[in-house]
């Protein structure tokens, strides 16, 4: 599917409608996410409380369920060329089932890594097959006169966001029975999920070849273009990561406690909920691919020089959260125009029969350039530094990755 001419942008409202095979992978995104989200957001405080972890051993655990996620994405997605989407997502399913009814009884530490590296990757085997078939869907629906394939992209986004939204309030009215029971409803959703798709999941998706794997890599390997949005990818992932790393440190100094990530990690989600179609829409009709991904990074370092601006301030108290509001607000805005784009431009760089493995690495590569970099901001962070110093450093990063895209379309 490679190629070196930019997308056509339709300048009308699509007529065409999604097709069935469209409408089941998006409502897939929105139910994965319900699942996952009603139970990992409290793995922690499970691991730390109920079962007296040391904290260290935590983040160990933390840090092998993504490895085990982001880490073997590739793998996923490379099985998803070579046997087809059907199999590779009902067998991440069954998964994540056992996966979640075996961390519910777990009760030992062993059990809990067994479980949560069971639960990794299972999402390492559906994610990429969805994602990759969900961007090639969505190639289809622009070529058939539909749109822009972002605006597909865009409502996959949008479907995962609402479930990111929806499975916390799932999960913490469930965890007043205990953690088990919230455990075991992610397990049920995920059942709903596998008996939906051995219905309505075709076994052969027309127009999708099975492609041999070996080779693949190697190919990928070569592909500079794809290698350099896959950098620049990661620098918009590690920017968005601080929301987990950096924004939590702003918001304990500005108000002596964590309690406001909360309401701003809810107004992330409700934003791109509301607001990513729109900005889809408008993107696409006035911006190239590397244009979007250009002035989404923009924003991105924009919200952090805010922060940066305002903290020789050392304002405390609401104020103090005034500029915490306005990076996640640009951050949010950012991500609207980076996530869907990148993955629509996939398809252009991937050779024929290799979309999985080239969706899988997309989030592989850039998932590694996160851990690395997360490494390297928690260090800059407790280095003493002016306090305005750290933030303009991580507003260099998505800057520097503006000159990393690529500009063959």
């Amino acid at each position: 599917m490679t190629s070196s001419t930019p997308a056509p942008r339709a300048e009308n409202p699509p007529k065409a409608r999604l097709s069935p095979l469209l409408r089941l992978l998006i409502l897939t995104q929105l139910a994965f996410n319900i699942g996952f989200f009603a139970v990992l957001p409290f793995l922690a405080e499970h691991l730390g409380g109920a079962m007296g972890m040391a904290g260290w051993l935590v983040g160990f655990v933390l840090g092998l369920r993504t490895f085990s996620q982001q880490g073997l994405f590739v793998v996923g997605g490379a099985l998803a060329d070579r046997y087809g989407v059907r199999p590779v997502v009902l067998a991440g399913c069954v998964l994540r089932i056992a996966g979640f009814a075996w961390l519910g009884f777990a009760g030992r530490t062993w059990a809990v890594i067994g479980a949560v590296l069971l639960i990794g990757f299972a999402a390492a085997l559906f994610s990429p097959a969805v994602e990759s078939e969900v961007a090639r869907q969505a190639v289809l629906w622009e070529e058939s006169g539909g749109g822009p394939r972002t605006r597909v992209l865009a409502l996959f986004t949008v479907a995962g966001q609402a479930g990111a939204f929806v499975g916390p309030l799932l999960g913490a009215l469930l965890l007043s029975v205990d953690f088990r029971t919230a455990c075991l409803a992610g397990a049920g959703v995920f059942v709903l999920v596998l008996a939906g798709h051995a219905l309505l999941l075709p076994q052969h998706i027309p127009g999708r070849p099975r492609t041999r794997m070996a080779g693949g890599p190697r190919l990928l390997l070569r592909n500079r273009p794809f290698l350099a949005l896959c950098c620049a990818y990661g620098a918009y992932l590690l920017a968005y990561n601080q929301l987990y790393l950096a924004l939590p440190d702003e918001v304990e100094r500005a108000t002596g406690s964590q309690a406001a990530l909360a309401w701003l990690f809810a107004l992330s989600s409700l934003l791109v909920v509301a607001a990513q179609l729109p900005v889809t829409r408008w993107a696409g009709r006035r911006l190239a691919a590397r244009r979007s991904m250009a002035a989404g990074l923009v924003l991105i370092a924009a919200g952090f020089a805010v922060v940066a601006a305002a903290r020789p301030a050392g304002w405390t108290g609401t104020a103090g959260l005034l500029p915490a509001a306005g990076f996640v607000v640009l951050l949010t805005v950012g991500q609207m125009l980076v996530a869907p784009v990148a993955r629509a431009w996939v398809p252009d760089l991937a050779e024929d029969g290799r979309l999985g493995l080239y969706t899988g690495a997309l989030s592989s590569v850039s998932g590694l350039i996160v851990l690395a970099g997360s490494s390297a901001t928690g260090t800059l962070l407790d280095l003493g530094l002016p306090p305005a110093v750290p933030w303009l450093v991580l507003a260099a990063v998505p800057l520097a990755a503006v000159a990393l895209l690529p500009r063959r379309t």
